[in-house]
C-alpha cells in the first residue's frame, strides 16, 4: 500500500464505493425478461417470489429479509422455509399475495402461468418476470435483484465470485473430448431439454452435446425410438435412479444397446441444484463435469486395451 494513502484514505474510498452501491436515483426503471419495462418509486421493500429458484437468488443477492411472500417449496436456504407460502405455479393463492401487499413481485418466466402474471398486473402489483437460459444469466439475476432493492452491495460479490467459479469451470472443461449426452427430466413419459435449457447449457460448458438440443419444445416428450437411434455415451437423470429392478435405472436396463447402457454411464444429479436457476446450479455443473470426465476416462482406457 502507498505509503500517501494510509489506513484513513483506504476507509474513505471504501465508504465511497458503499455509498456507490446504495444510492440510486429514482425512479428505478429496468427491462424484465419479457421485455417490459419496469418501474420503481423506491427500492422494493416487500417482495414475493413465485418460484423456488428466485427465492433463493433474492437471499443471495441480499434481499432476503425483504420477501414477504414466497412459492411452495422455497427451501433453501433454511431461513426461506419461515417466509409465508403463497402457493405453486399450478395454484398460486393470489388473494394472500395481494393481502400481503408487496410493493415488487418477481414472477419466473417460463414457470408462472401468463394468466397468473397478467392477473397481479392488472390488480395494480408491480410483477418482474425473470429467466436464465444460459449460465452467466444467473450474475445478471442477481445484480438486477441488487439494483431493484437497494442490495447491490451484496448481490455485486455474490455475482463476482459466481462468474469465476464458471469461468474456472470453462477452463477446465472447454477442450475436452465430446461426449454426447442425453438428459433426463422425467421419466413417465420420457421427457429431456432441448438447447434452449439452462442444463444443455451446463452440458455444453463441461464438453458434452446434447442430443436433443434441436428439439422444437425446451422440454420435449421423446419416444424410446428417439432414444435408441440418439444412442448417448451417457445418460444423466434428475430422477432418481432408483432400486435396480423398478427404478429408473431399471428403465434404461430395458435398453442394452444404448452405449450408456453398455457401459454404465448412468448418472444422478440432484434436481434442487440442478433445475433451479441459482448460484447452487453451479455445483450442478462440477458434478455433471465430473461424471461426463469419467466417462472418457473409461473410453481411454477401452482403447488402452
Amino acid at each position: 500500500m502507498p505509503a500517501s494513502i494510509g489506513i484513513a484514505g483506504v476507509v474513505q474510498t471504501a465508504e465511497k464505493t458503499s455509498s456507490l452501491f446504495a444510492s440510486s436515483t429514482f425512479p428505478i426503471s429496468l427491462v424484465d425478461d419479457r421485455g417490459h419495462a419496469i418501474r420503481l418509486d423506491r427500492f422494493a421493500s416487500r417482495i414475493v417470489s413465485l418460484s423456488p429458484n428466485i427465492t433463493e437468488l433474492v437471499f443471495s443477492a441480499g434481499a432476503g429479509d425483504k420477501l414477504v411472500g414466497a412459492s411452495r417449496y422455497s427451501d433453501f436456504p433454511d431461513s426461506a422455509r419461515s417466509v409465508p407460502d403463497v402457493g405453486d405455479s399450478s395454484s398460486l393463492d393470489l388473494e394472500r399475495i395481494i393481502a400481503l401487499k408487496p410493493d415488487l413481485v418477481i414472477a419466473w418466466r417460463s414457470g408462472n402461468g401468463r394468466s397468473d402474471i397478467e392477473k397481479l398486473e392488472k390488480l395494480g402489483l408491480t410483477v418482474f418476470a425473470v429467466e436464465a437460459t444460459r449460465l452467466e444469466d444467473i450474475p445478471r439475476l442477481l445484480r438486477t435483484i441488487g439494483k431493484l432493492t437497494g442490495t447491490a452491495a451484496q448481490a455485486e460479490p455474490a455475482a463476482s465470485a459466481y462468474e469465476e467459479e464458471l469461468q474456472q469451470i470453462k477452463r477446465n472443461y472447454g477442450d475436452r473430448r465430446k461426449i454426447s449426452v442425453f438428459q433426463l427430466i422425467w421419466h413417465q413419459p420420457l421427457m429431456t431439454v432441448n438447447g434452449e435449457h439452462v442444463i444443455s447449457d451446463i452440458i455444453n460448458i463441461c464438453g458434452g452435446i446434447n442430443i436433443f438440443e434441436s428439439a422444437s419444445s425446451i422440454t420435449p416428450v421423446i419416444s424410446a425410438e428417439n432414444l435408441l437411434e440418439a444412442d448417448p455415451h451417457a445418460i444423466i437423470s434428475s430422477v432418481p435412479l432408483g432400486p435396480a429392478e423398478t427404478g429408473v435405472e431399471a428403465l434404461f436396463r430395458r435398453f442394452p444397446h444404448i452405449r450408456a447402457v453398455r457401459g454404465n454411464h448412468l448418472f444422478f444429479v440432484h434436481p434442487d441444484i440442478l433445475h433451479r436457476q441459482t448460484v447452487r446450479i453451479l455445483q450442478a455443473a462440477r458434478t455433471v463435469c465430473a461424471q461426463l470426465e469419467s466417462v472418457r476416462s473409461s473410453q481411454e482406457k477401452k482403447r488402452a486395451w
